[in-house]
């Protein structure tokens, strides 16, 4: 890592630009540390998703169940969704309370904790696949649905600043995968990802 951690406090993501935030979380370190085992990695992917007006997000037209109640919940929340039965999808909160803006983790590059990480996957040896995917991210660093409505200010899982960041030019701008249901709202321009890292979902952009 580059350098000294900060975690990232409110303010991150107290802000009205979920496109300019998902860009900004790349190169961030996402960390959790439950029963003092700790398990990091770097962002290299994420999906903004745009609310009520936004087919692809799970408020569109303001919908408000027990489900996505987190999303509506205050800037920082934690909102974790289950994915075909199978896969816990990791999403933080952005913009203010009751307004549901949302980031995806998409995929990381570990950083620590990786035996520990192999043992919650089931892997005998890293590879790639081991955070690719917003599935894998969850599996890897121990989150489920459990953690949805909680807070990234707290102790346990946390978004970090190492003082790291991508050049522009290591960004490339997409469209979002498996929304296609979402019709015109399905061509948005709303993933980011960074250019040639193995972690990034195996996609065509």
């Amino acid at each position: 890592m580059s350098g000294t951690m900060k975690k990232l406090d409110e303010s991150f993501y107290d802000r009205n630009d979920v496109l300019k935030i998902a860009r900004e979380l790349l190169g961030k370190i996402l960390v959790t540390r439950f029963d003092g085992v700790l398990t990091s990695g770097r962002i290299v992917e994420t999906e903004a998703y745009a609310g009520e007006g936004d087919r692809a997000c799970h408020a569109f037209g303001g919908r408000r169940t027990a489900r996505t109640e987190a999303v509506y919940g205050p800037p920082g929340t934690i909102y974790i969704y289950i994915c075909y039965g199978l896969h816990y999808l990791f999403n933080v909160v952005t913009n203010k309370k009751d307004i549901p803006h949302v980031v995806l983790i998409r995929a990381l590059e570990p950083v620590k904790g990786i035996p520990v990480m192999l043992e919650r996957t089931g892997k005998e040896t890293p590879d790639y696949s081991l955070t690719r995917g917003p599935g894998n991210v969850s599996r890897a660093l121990g989150m489920n649905k459990s953690h949805s409505g909680r807070n990234l200010l707290s102790g346990e899982i946390y978004i970090a600043d190492d003082g790291f960041k991508y050049k522009k030019d290591q960004i490339l701008v997409t469209k979002r995968i498996g929304v296609e249901s979402a019709r015109e709202d399905a061509e948005r321009l709303y993933r980011f990802i960074v250019k040639g890292s193995p972690y990034v979902s195996a996609k065509k952009s």
